[in-house]
């Protein structure tokens, strides 16, 4: 019986990533010691998706097959040694979703071959993953060139006996993103009491869901900027940018056990308070007609000359509050966008029994996921954390983009000046 030295998948001009609808063509090679019987050489293309209820288990709970196709290389006969080489094309299905990599579950395209021996002897088998990316066109969403905003009233209770509300609205300047684009933020925050708010905090959110026998949710946060308090009886205004890094599409088109959405969510710490505004993240960028350079340039608040708060509430309510203050950003950070942990979990993670319901503590663990084109091999160790709340590191550990993108007043002045110049 002959020696397998080599039994490997080659794709043509060594590509790995593919569009669905395209031919996909490659080499199937055996290097052999000596001679080798065997019933058929065959190779077949396949795609998958498979979830499971346990972080980084193969053994799918549920599983959808999207194509499923083999060709026969050889009929039964011997090898000699040597090597032989074995060409093969399929024509990847229009319908094949991009692929995906999370810890409960993935989408999954690869090339598979078998060399089928005798009756005691052990079949030779090999395989070669490639990557199917369904460009999303930020374009086909309806209305995502406006402007997504929402607001909410809190009212809250302080000093024992005293009341006050606080009224927050956010608004980004559009609804749909691609990596590398910065998503411009503004928020506005009427603070109607005699107390001052805790720091406000938004956060750029991905949350995958895993249709198993339950719905799983992985939560987590990509990147976070975090602004001052606002005084008492003050309205504030806080503008920000957040950098978008390289993340898997909101749609998997094609595939229906894995769902993955995006929001960025204002909170302040104090009164708790918080908004959510979803938003898509693509591969296409949205269509927009420049504006012209008065346009672009966005008028800044002009110096507020501070005047005294009412003395108690009965006073607050013939109280009209001054034009808005601007709120200086007390940090920015940013989630490195390849890394994620298998095998890390934390106790406050629970299923949800309902798949038409949301729980309002989601199954959490560090995963931004893998889609190509960013997609990793080999081995990823955890990152250990003792804190139920994912914070990013800061930009400073992170190799891209090496600094934080600019304040909204820096990009602001930096455009003035440019202007002034040009005049």
């Amino acid at each position: 019986m002959g020696k397998v030295q080599l039994f490997e998948i080659r794709l043509g001009d060594s590509r790995v990533v593919y569009s669905p609808g395209e031919p996909l063509a490659g080499t199937v090679t055996v290097r052999l010691a000596g001679p080798l019987q065997f019933r058929a050489i065959k190779v077949s293309c396949v795609g998958s998706c498979g979830v499971s209820s346990k972080i980084n288990d193969t053994a799918w709970t549920v599983e959808e097959q999207y194509f499923n196709s083999t060709l026969s290389l050889a009929d039964k006969g011997t090898l000699t040694a040597g090597e032989h080489t074995f060409p093969f094309q399929f024509l990847l299905p229009a319908s094949a979703p991009t692929s995906f990599e999370g810890p409960f579950g993935k989408v999954l395209h690869q090339v598979k071959a078998v060399i089928e021996t005798s009756r005691f002897s052990k079949d030779h088998k090999c395989n070669k993953i490639f990557y199917v990316l369904c460009p999303l066109n930020l374009n086909d969403i309806p209305e995502i060139e406006q402007p997504n905003t929402t607001s909410v009233t809190k009212k809250f209770s302080y000093k024992l006996v005293k009341t006050g509300n606080v009224v927050l609205t956010a608004t980004t300047n559009l609804k749909g993103y691609v990596v590398g684009q910065v998503i411009q933020l503004r928020t506005d925050i009427e603070n109607k009491s005699g107390r001052d708010t805790g720091t406000i905090v938004a956060s750029l959110i991905q949350k995958v869901a895993y249709k198993s026998k339950r719905w799983i949710y992985d939560l987590r946060t990509i990147a976070e900027v975090e602004g001052s308090a606002v005084k008492a009886w003050k309205r504030a205004e806080w503008k920000e940018q957040v950098l978008v890094p390289a993340l898997p599409q909101s749609v998997l088109q094609g595939c229906s056990l894995i769902h993955i959405d995006y929001y960025i969510q204002v909170a302040l710490k104090s009164p708790e308070v918080s908004v959510a505004l979803p938003i898509y993240i693509g591969n296409i960028a949205v269509n927009r007609i420049p504006l012209s350079p008065s346009q672009s340039v966005p008028h800044l608040p002009s110096p507020v000359v501070p005047s005294a708060p009412p003395a108690d509430e009965e006073a607050a309510a013939s109280y009209h509050p001054m034009d808005p203050v601007s709120i200086p950003t007390k940090s920015h950070s940013q989630q490195q966008p390849f890394s994620y942990a298998p095998g890390l979990s934390f106790p406050e993670a629970r299923l949800d029994s309902d798949p038409t319901s949301s729980p309002t503590h989601p199954t959490l663990c560090l995963s931004t996921g893998a889609t190509v084109p960013y997609y990793a091999e080999g081995t990823v160790v955890p990152v250990p954390t003792a804190s139920s709340l994912i914070l990013p590191p800061e930009y400073s550990t992170w190799g891209y983009p090496y600094e934080a993108p600019p304040s909204y007043e820096q990009s602001c002045s930096s455009a003035t000046s440019s202007l002034s110049n040009g005049n």
